[in-house]
C-alpha cells in the first residue's frame, strides 16, 4: 500500500516557531531534569486545548518509530520535557478523539517499547517491537509474538547468539539484551560495524540461519527473514481496526520504509536518511521528539 505523497516537494513546515522547542535545525542541548518530575505549565496545557477544540482529527494515529526519532539512538539522555508534551498530546487524543494518538513501531526490545508507550500515555493502540517479532497490547497489558516465528527459527538465533559469543566477543562486540527472536550488535567504536557485516552473513549463510543483516547508527540487527516492520505494521493494523487512509507515520531510517508504505502522511525528523526523505510529505527543521511535536503540533492540527 503506498504512501499518498503529493508531487510536489515535501514541505518544511510554517515559519512559526513550535513554542518552548530549541531553534530549528540546532542540537536540543542538555535536557532540564527537574522537568522529569514536572507537570505541563499552564501555557503547554492551553495550547493543546487549543488544538483539540478544532476540527475532528483527520489521522486516527501517528506510528512512530522511536531511535532518531524520538529518542538519540546513542547513549544522549532522553529529552523529558518534549516527551511529556507528547504525553500530554495523547492523553487529550484519546479523552476527546479530536488528535491522532501517537504509537510505536521499532527495532527496539519489547520491553523498551514498553516502557516508552507507558511514558507517552499510549493505553489505547498496540505498539510493535523487535522489528515485527512483538505486539504490545497497552490496554490488556498483553504481549503477543508473531504466531509463524517457529521453534526452528528461535533455535537459530539461539544458535547465532553462541556463535557471536564465540566468534565476535573477542573482537568488542556485544549483544543488545532483551531481544528473544532476533539479535543486534553492539561495538563502542561504530566503524566496526560495517566491516564486520559481511563476515556475519557469511557465517549466517554457511550455517544455514534465516537471518538477514542490516544496520542502524550503532546496531548490526539479524532478524528473521521474514519478520520485519512489514510484518508488524500489517499485524498493527489489522489487530486494531486501523483506516490507512487516516494514519499517519514518522521515521528517519530506510528501516522506517515499511511505516512510509502505510501511511497517508509521513514525515521525517531533520536527521534522516535521503531516500527516505523522498518519500516523506513533510520534512520538520527539528530534531528527534521537537520533530515529532512539530508534526503533532503545526502540521497535522491544520
Amino acid at each position: 500500500m503506498a504512501s499518498k505523497r503529493d508531487s510536489k516537494a515535501p514541505t518544511t513546515g510554517p515559519k512559526a516557531s513550535l513554542p518552548g522547542a530549541p531553534s530549528p535545525g540546532t542540537d536540543p542541548g542538555e535536557n532540564d531534569l527537574d522537568a522529569l518530575t514536572a507537570p505541563p505549565t499552564e501555557g503547554e496545557l492551553a495550547e493543546l486545548a487549543a488544538i483539540s477544540a478544532g476540527p475532528r482529527r483527520r489521522f486516527d494515529a501517528l506510528i512512530c518509530d522511536i531511535d532518531g526519532c524520538l529518542v538519540p539512538e546513542n547513549m544522549d539522555p532522553l529529552d523529558a520535557p518534549a516527551l511529556g508534551r507528547i504525553a500530554e498530546h495523547n492523553k487529550i487524543a484519546i479523552k476527546t478523539g479530536l488528535l491522532p494518538v501517537v504509537t510505536l513501531c521499532s527495532g527496539r526490545p519489547q520491553p523498551f517499547v514498553e516502557a516508552m508507550c507507558r511514558l507517552l500515555h499510549n493505553t489505547v493502540l498496540p505498539c510493535i517491537a523487535e522489528n515485527g517479532v512483538w505486539m504490545y497490547f497497552p490496554a490488556t497489558n498483553e504481549y503477543h509474538r508473531d504466531p509463524t516465528i517457529s521453534r526452528d527459527h528461535m533455535q537459530a538465533v539461539h544458535e547465532a547468539e553462541l556463535w557471536a559469543e564465540a566468534e565476535l566477543y573477542p573482537r568488542g562486540f556485544s549483544i543488545q539484551p532483551g531481544k528473544t527472536a532476533s539479535v543486534s550488535f553492539y561495538h563502542p567504536d561504530m566503524a566496526q560495524l560495517d566491516p564486520i557485516m559481511p563476515v556475519i552473513e557469511g557465517a549466517f549463510k554457511r550455517e544455514g540461519w534465516p537471518l538477514r543483516v542490516s544496520r542502524t547508527t550503532c546496531y548490526v540487527n539479524c532478524d528473521l527473514e521474514h519478520i520485519s516492520k512489514a510484518t508488524g505494521l500489517d499485524w498493527l493494523i489489522a489487530a486494531a481496526g486501523l483506516n490507512p487512509d487516516r494514519l499517519a507515520g514518522f521515521g528517519d531510517s530506510q528501516s522506517d520504509i515499511p511505516i512510509a508504505e502505510r501511511v497517508n502522511y509521513f514525515a521525517c525528523p531533520s536527521h534522516h536518511d535521503p531516500k527516505l526523505g523522498a518519500m516523506a510529505h513533510h520534512i520538520s527543521t527539528y530534531h528527534e521528539a521537537w520533530a515529532v511535536l512539530d508534526v503533532l503540533e503545526r502540521v497535522l492540527a491544520e
